[in-house]
């Protein structure tokens, strides 16, 4: 009687699980199945310094914009008229609701600044990132104080007495332009920050879909496992 012989090259059970050991040396071909490589400090720095370049550029244009808010502010506010008998100076209209006027007027123009703004920054950066969300944030504050200034400023003087005098009694004159409701500075803003985030949620980029698709193996963009050997494969066996 003579004993089996073993078939020659029978794979190991190690064999089947070969195509998940990293292959030597650190090669990209070496990475586990299922796994990412980490992106390089490097990569992140220069990420970093390009999002924090484009969220300065928003901040300083949107800061600008505040000019021509500051000039729309300046005409399409309504004027409070006063009227001085050389004693004193009076509104002419008491039951006038001009000094409210212009709060109204900044605020909707906030409103329309930061719908266009958000708009215009989603439509050139489309990627966003929340460097980008702060320039516009920051960008929309400083143009409110921009336009705020500028407009009482370039409105009429805020010396009442002295402007009472220069017309002289009984003549009607505008009051200086003032803001008396301050919380309107953050419309601009606010209007922003909404439109933004309603544009980023509808039509924003997806990224995170693709880099959770692949994660562990499983999705449309995974990368396949290499099929093992067959065990049902007979081995050549020798005569006896």
């Amino acid at each position: 009687m003579t004993a089996p012989l073993t078939p020659p090259n029978r794979p190991s059970s190690d064999d089947h699980h070969a195509w998940q050991k990293p292959a030597p040396g650190g090669e990209p071909g070496g990475v586990p199945y299922g796994s990412h490589l980490a992106p390089s400090p490097g990569v992140d720095r220069d990420e970093l310094r390009a999002d924090l370049r484009r969220a300065g550029v928003v901040a300083a244009v949107v800061t600008v914009a505040g000019v021509l808010m500051g000039l729309l502010w300046l005409w399409l506010a309504p004027r409070v008229p006063l009227i001085s008998d050389n004693t004193a100076v009076f509104l002419n209209d008491s039951e006038g609701e001009e000094a409210i006027g212009a709060d109204g007027t900044f605020a909707l123009l906030g409103l329309a600044f930061g719908a266009v703004s958000a708009g215009l920054v989603f439509w050139f950066h489309r990627r966003g990132g929340i460097w980008l969300t702060v320039g516009l944030a920051v960008g929309s504050v400083l143009g409110s104080l921009l336009a705020w200034q500028l407009g009482t400023r370039l409105g009429p003087t805020s010396d009442v007495v002295a402007h009472a005098r220069e017309v002289g009694k009984g003549v009607v004159f505008d009051a200086p332009l003032e803001m008396h409701a301050h919380g309107v500075l953050l419309a601009w803003g606010l209007a922003a920050m909404v439109v933004h985030l309603g544009l980023t949620a509808a039509w924003g980029p997806r990224e995170f879909e693709g880099e959770w698709a692949t994660y562990g193996g499983w999705g449309p963009g995974a990368p396949s496992a290499p099929s093992a050997p067959s065990s049902g494969s007979s081995a050549p066996r020798d005569g006896a």
